[in-house]
């Protein structure tokens, strides 16, 4: 399962290998700077769209790349576990939706990081 980590100046989305193939990506990397908001969603998959670059499976995996009107996401949800959304800017990527075991505290270390 993709881990978020926080690395200096950087926030690094670390893909496990069988990610990198589901969704044709390596480990992200973006600059804490670049961090708008974070929040979390209960259910990942409603805030899911767009055309696909990827694997989908509806409500059991999305990992990948979609690329809406304007906007584009990388994706790597599991099963029904909630997901850490970051919004990001001046980046390749509008969007990260991240599934996690525990959301909430993700979403809070990240926004600690926004404050120092």
């Amino acid at each position: 399962m993709a881990n978020i980590q926080l690395k200096g100046d950087e926030l690094v989305v670390e893909l496990s290998t069988l990610e990198k193939i589901e969704g044709i990506q390596s480990n992200l990397r973006f600059p804490i700077s670049a961090v708008r908001a974070v929040r979390v969603a209960e259910n990942p998959y409603t805030e899911i769209s767009g055309i696909r670059i990827g694997t989908g499976i509806p409500l059991v995996v999305a990992v990948g790349t979609w690329i809406g009107v304007g906007h584009k996401a990388f994706v790597a949800v599991h099963g029904h576990r909630a997901a850490v959304i970051v919004e990001l800017e001046g980046e390749p990527f509008d969007e990260l939706i991240i599934s996690s075991d525990d959301a909430e505290a993700e979403a809070e270390r990240i926004k600690a990081a926004l404050k120092a």
